[in-house]
């Protein structure tokens, strides 16, 4: 089977396009990455086929006044550009990143099956839970009830205009208003992580998180017998500025060790500390608490790993995130982040073993994914034969 999987450059949704790439190739098929000039050449160097597409940057889209419309008009001159690159490909599946829009309206030109990669939790809205980005758990009893259905009514003005614009940007590059929709939906969290819905979609199937390791450097932690704290600033442009500083400030007089995940180290660091770009996974297992900023991609693989974390949220999912955690036990928020509240959750994590208990708990729920290859070959099992 002939894959193309399509996605931007930010890191959250690159690393599981990768890691999907390296999945379909262990299992036989021949992938081909699509994705942000930066990502290229780290893609073949892991061995995919791997090219640059222009129009995915969400980075050009920060200052937009209507960000719907924006990320609309930036779909419909992907689609146009991506539909030849597709066509000289000529697979069988076209992977598209949710945020990668034009990518599934080149696939529909195409007359190519197309699936939906989602790197985190399944956030399409639900007649059964609060808006997304709420942070909020389902309501409970009368009030709860009429409180998550004001919530939605608040927000379904967005969600009409956001389909008015996409029927109005298919039909300017030839398609009907009403998308068909992906033929399967890879939703690449873990079960943990994940809210029961009453409308969860037939196509939809959870595969577990898409990891996979940016740098292949090792970091020797600093050496001590204290307890490794690890720190992981966000790589999105919603993320908290400031947190790796700020939280090297909280734990100046708690008697832990420090690493900080980042392409970037800062200088002058204290000889408890060290920095640098590294492999995340053997960190993780060295650490007792992870702190970051709430991006999927990470919370889920330190609870993958069984390390509980002290999240300090930006903007975008990552509130929701982080309140997903916080009740799921393994965590605790910062927020609004202050050195005082960051030493007091680093200090209680680290104290109370039942946030270790419950990212232990949260790990185990990998045993019920679904084999992402095996979902889209049995999805286009009928034009495969």
């Amino acid at each position: 089977m002939r894959v193309a999987v399509v996605s931007g450059g930010d890191p959250g949704h690159v690393v599981p396009a990768i890691a999907l790439c390296l999945r379909f190739a262990e299992a036989g098929d021949t992938p081909f990455l699509l994705t942000g000039g930066r990502w290229v050449d780290a893609a073949t160097r892991a061995g995919i086929t791997a090219s640059r597409v222009t129009g995915l940057a969400l980075d050009d889209l920060r200052d937009a006044a209507d960000l719907g419309g924006a990320l609309h008009a930036q779909a419909a001159t992907l689609a146009s550009a991506l539909t030849p690159q597709l066509a000289a490909l000529a697979p069988n599946l076209v992977v598209c990143d949710i945020l990668a829009l034009g990518a599934s309206m080149a696939a529909e030109l195409l007359g190519v099956p197309w699936a939906q990669l989602s790197p985190h939790p399944l956030y399409e809205p639900s007649r059964g839970l609060p808006p997304l980005g709420s942070g909020l758990a389902v309501g409970t009893g009368v009030r709860g009830r009429l409180r998550d259905a004001f919530l939605r009514a608040m927000t379904a003005r967005s969600i009409r205009q956001g389909e008015r614009q996409r029927a109005a940007v298919r039909q300017e590059i030839g398609l009907g208003p009403r998308e068909p929709g992906p033929a399967v939906r890879l939703v690449a969290t873990l079960p943990a992580l994940e809210v029961p819905r009453p409308d969860w979609p037939d196509n939809a199937h959870v595969v577990g998180p898409l990891l996979w390791e940016a740098s292949e450097q090792r970091m020797s932690p600093p050496p001590g017998d204290g307890p490794l704290v690890m720190v992981a600033p966000s790589t999105a442009w919603t993320g908290a500025t400031g947190m790796a500083s700020m939280t090297l400030s909280a734990l100046r007089d708690l008697g832990v060790r420090a690493v900080i995940s980042t392409f970037s180290p800062p200088a002058g660091l204290p000889d408890w500390v060290r920095a640098g770009p590294g492999r995340q996974d053997e960190l993780l297992r060295r650490s007792a608490v992870l702190v970051c900023g709430g991006g999927h991609g990470m919370l889920a693989k330190a609870l993958l790993a069984g390390v509980p974390v002290v999240v300090v949220p930006g903007g975008g999912d990552q509130w929701e995130m982080a309140n997903r955690v916080a009740r799921q036990g393994s965590g605790l928020i910062v927020r609004p982040s202050t050195v005082d509240g960051l030493r007091n959750a680093v200090a209680r994590v680290l104290g109370d073993p039942s946030f270790a208990a419950a990212a232990a708990r949260a790990a185990a729920t990998i045993a019920g994914v679904r084999d992402p290859v095996e979902v889209c070959r049995a999805a286009l099992t009928p034009q495969l034969r």
